[in-house]
């Protein structure tokens, strides 16, 4: 993964801690508590990039972290990616393999965590400017279909993501590795709620376009076939699909013919499908 071209520096100070316990590895901690970390990672302004690769990808993007969490045999890997990022006013904490499961609660296999410092969120109208395709996740709260959806969203052209303000959150670690670190590469912020939402969507000059099971509902190779130049793909819940009020947002229902008896896919699958087509 390249990182931003700069002046080699000397890697930030390294500091091994043996006790699981110690205070400075607080960020770390019970990783697997997924309500907690909820809560806290936003209000802290933190997140947490799991691997060197995802770390690399968010120093690219020219996030900065708080501080490194690294095994002793990814110790020169990581000291080498901060260095050439120029980032040497971080503390780097080297962890047994059995402190590292201790704190996290799960056994750390990809060699360092970091706690990294969240960028402000971008206004709708900066990140969907000039956009032709738009990808809009309403309410998906399972973080790995959020992940699945950026990776998607990278891969297939999509401009920007927006996602609602009840979506899981893109930046929780699973949500991050799931993308395979595209979340730092696709430009995305938060919606209001509907019908503010629709408004803004809008005003950037975007059609929107929701995907769901409706007998109005356009098929998807027909809404592509004569596609408006902007276009907001929405895509609902897992469960319950589009809400009411972003289906009465919609300028179209679009819908994707499936075979075999299936009424729907995955979310993270549909929202493949549809980029696919409209790319």
């Amino acid at each position: 993964m390249p990182i931003p071209a700069s002046e080699p520096t000397t890697p930030p100070p390294s500091v091994t801690i043996d006790d699981p316990a110690d205070p400075r590895l607080s960020d770390y901690r019970d990783l697997t508590d997924v309500a907690l970390r909820r809560v806290r990672e936003p209000q802290e302004g933190l997140y947490i990039a799991e691997s060197a690769k995802v770390i690399a990808r968010a120093l690219a993007a020219g996030h900065h972290p708080r501080s490194v969490l690294v095994q002793e045999k990814w110790l020169a890997d990581i000291g080498g990616l901060l260095s050439a990022a120029g980032v040497v006013d971080v503390p780097v904490y080297v962890v047994s393999d059995r402190v590292a499961e201790q704190v996290t609660g799960y056994a750390v296999h990809r060699g360092a965590l970091a706690a990294m410092h969240r960028p402000a969120l971008r206004s709708v109208s900066e990140v969907v400017a000039g956009a032709r395709t738009v990808l809009v996740l309403e309410d998906i709260v399972d973080h790995t279909n959020v992940g699945a959806a950026f990776r998607g969203a990278a891969g297939l052209g999509a401009d920007a993501v927006l996602v609602t303000p009840r979506c899981a959150d893109p930046l929780y670690r699973r949500s991050i590795r799931v993308s395979m670190g595209t979340v730092f590469q696709v430009p995305w912020t938060r919606l209001p709620e509907w019908p503010e939402a629709r408004e803004q969507v809008h005003a950037a000059g975007l059609h929107i376009a929701a995907l769901a099971l409706a007998e109005e509902a356009v098929t998807l190779d027909a809404f592509a076939a004569s596609r408006p130049p902007g276009v907001a793909l929405v895509l609902g819940t897992e469960g319950d699909g589009l809400s009411r009020r972003a289906l009465e947002a919609a300028d179209t229902v679009v819908t994707i013919p499936m075979a075999g008896g299936v009424d729907s896919l995955n979310v993270a699958a549909a929202s493949a499908v549809a980029l696919w087509a409209l790319r």
